[in-house]
């Protein structure tokens, strides 16, 4: 889905602690992707600032670094505090909720990899809602996003995500489940959560890390979260 972000092998020339924000950033947004799902299914609502920047992240194809994906590392608040308060844990019953969705999404993912016609296909729905932007204009806070946009990236999910197995089932409230722009906004934000689970897995994350790095991916988070605090 990204030429620009492909490992580098010059990795030399990166610091040694490169890899492991980049991989952080990634699993915030996949977290923070899970997050919204579950809002939505169970509230039905969504913290507008971290769905726009999930939302965004799908349209960013091309961007020159992680951060530039969610609009800066401050688009990731959610997810990082997610990672930084529970991965470690994951005691919870709310957050085992979400790391069930993360896990469903890297499983799906890593058969995204394996078909390339789905790859693209992908890209061309994200490109195409990208050049349709100018139809699609966020509110004036830059925060909301416009059903359109949200109803054409849901269709994207369903025509391919959907038909790999298993699917994802989300729980949540049957009444905001069978509201039509709730369902989308679900879709919507769990492309997002592929979108972010390429990237993870594009920079070196596995499962075997999630299991014997916990701790110091939460403490990678906690860090970029209090770089945001002194920024």
């Amino acid at each position: 889905m990204d030429r620009a972000l492909q490992p580098s092998h010059s990795s030399q020339d990166i610091e040694v602690s490169q890899p492991l924000r980049d991989r952080t950033l990634a699993l915030a947004g996949l977290f923070q992707a899970a997050r919204l799902a579950q809002q939505l299914a169970r509230e039905g609502r969504a913290e507008s600032a971290a769905f726009y920047a999930s939302i965004q992240s799908i349209l960013m194809l091309d961007a020159e670094n992680i951060e530039e994906v969610y609009g800066g590392v401050g688009g990731l608040t959610l997810g990082l505090e997610i990672v930084r308060d529970k991965l470690a844990a994951r005691t919870e019953a709310p957050y085992l909720e979400i790391a069930k969705y993360a896990i469903g999404l890297i499983h799906l993912t890593g058969q995204l990899m394996q078909h390339p016609e789905m790859q693209q296909a992908i890209r061309r729905g994200a490109e195409t809602a990208e050049a349709q932007m100018k139809f699609f204009e966020s509110s004036e806070d830059g925060e909301n996003v416009h059903p359109n946009l949200v109803e054409k990236l849901a269709e994207l999910y369903a025509q391919t995500i959907s038909t790999l197995s298993p699917r994802i089932m989300v729980n949540g409230d049957h009444g905001h489940l069978s509201n039509p722009a709730i369902a989308a906004k679900v879709r919507a934000a769990l492309l997002a959560g592929i979108r972010s689970a390429y990237l993870w897995r594009q920079k070196g994350g596995s499962r075997l890390e999630l299991l014997l790095r916990r701790k110091r991916i939460a403490q990678e988070a906690g860090k970029l979260l209090e770089g945001l605090r002194e920024s």
